[in-house]
């Protein structure tokens, strides 16, 4: 590394107040601290929450990403080929297929922001080190590279450069990607031949547990095939028992907030509770018990690594609580009454985005009232 650092220090004068390459100061930054930790600290910017710096957040997050990265990229080869083979031969299957959609991702996702980072006149920063890999384990194993890079590039510009950039959005970068991705290339994201690597020329069965009850037809898997992943889905979605290893990192680092994991869990909860209580022998989303709701699809991996996203999310302790209970109740309603989109938590974690600054401004407001109300008795 040595190397890299001398190379760096050489052509850094260039790049400096009054260099011929001025201009592309904020490239160069961006690469510099992406390679070596920088010898200050953020003072400044919307994304201020801790003591830590947005680095530290950014790689603690990618960290407790690996576990789902991981084994999803193995349960890609073990879906594919079936049983009979090694770790290792279904690991680099998975990685064969998974690895270009993360370089497509973080190429072209990464290649914008330095862009307008060099049109803005500011510093790149690492907010992309988090949607630059939760955006392809999120998307089918299939789906072509060329729609990647273009939900990648609407995702980063509309989801994020046009609100301000890291720190400014109102939606999930990731979440925009994929809604923007289902929306336009609808047969490549729904239905029983996305979710398995070659599925239609192998002849293998790829329909998700949703899939199968959004159709009225039996669900194939058990419920700890559902925990441990071993059933179709994107990379990051399938196995809970990876995702809650991640939640424990992200809970004991303080990066994610409890408040918004646990009501989101009782919001859904009250929701599949209901529904059980309504039955139904048309809909077997309303029979699914309810439990398995939250262990089924992409609610868990939704929960942990989307809902608490801390740029998008209410701020307040009491907005917590009240847009997780609203995130799970909706991902549940969406998933059941609309079968045309059984994975419900992504529209309802978008939804709830649109609503978190409503939610924090109604929160902030009663408190000012209480307090007025409070003063006034005092002063009474």
């Amino acid at each position: 590394m040595n190397f890299f650092r001398k190379q760096l220090d050489k052509f850094k004068p260039h790049f400096d107040k009054g260099g011929k390459f001025e201009k592309y100061a904020p490239a160069f930054n961006g690469i510099d601290t992406f390679l070596f930790v920088p010898n200050h600290t953020t003072k400044h910017g919307a994304h201020i929450r801790d003591g830590v710096d947005l680095k530290r957040v950014m790689i603690t997050v990618v960290i407790a990403l690996l576990p789902a990265l991981i084994f999803g990229m193995w349960n890609v080869g073990y879906m594919n080929m079936g049983d009979g083979h090694t770790f290792m031969d279904y690991f680099i299957f998975g990685a064969i297929r998974f690895l270009p959609m993360i370089i497509v991702s973080y190429g072209v996702g990464l290649g914008i922001e330095f862009a307008y980072a060099v049109f803005r006149g500011h510093d790149v920063n690492e907010g992309y080190l988090v949607t630059g890999l939760l955006i392809p384990m999120i998307m089918p194993i299939d789906f072509p590279l060329w729609m990647l890079a273009i939900s990648v590039i609407f995702a980063v510009i509309v989801g994020k450069e046009a609100f301000g950039g890291t720190g400014m959005n109102i939606l999930n970068p990731a979440l925009v990607a994929r809604a923007f991705a289902l929306f336009s290339y609808a047969p490549f994201m729904s239905g029983n031949t996305v979710w398995v690597a070659d599925s239609v020329a192998d002849g293998v069965s790829g329909e998700t547990v949703l899939g199968s009850l959004a159709a009225g037809t039996e669900v194939q898997y058990s419920t700890f095939d559902m925990f441990m992943g071993y059933i179709p889905g994107s990379v990051g979605e399938t196995s809970v028992l990876m995702i809650l290893i991640g939640a424990a990192l992200l809970l004991f680092a303080g990066i994610a907030s409890w408040r918004i994991m646990l009501s989101c869990l009782i919001g859904a909860s009250l929701m599949g509770l209901l529904f059980n209580a309504i039955g139904s022998e048309t809909n077997e989303l309303l029979n699914f018990p309810w439990w398995q709701h939250l262990i089924a699809g992409g609610f868990a991996f939704g929960l942990v690594f989307m809902a608490t996203d801390p740029v998008s999310a209410a701020q307040t302790t009491k907005g917590k609580w009240i847009y997780g209970f609203l995130i799970g109740i909706f991902a549940i309603l969406i998933r059941v009454v609309n079968p045309t989109l059984p994975e419900g938590m992504m529209m309802a974690i978008l939804l709830l985005n649109v609503f978190a600054p409503t939610i924090d401004h109604y929160v902030v407001e009663s408190n000012v009232k209480r307090r007025k109300k409070r003063l006034q008795k005092v002063s009474a």
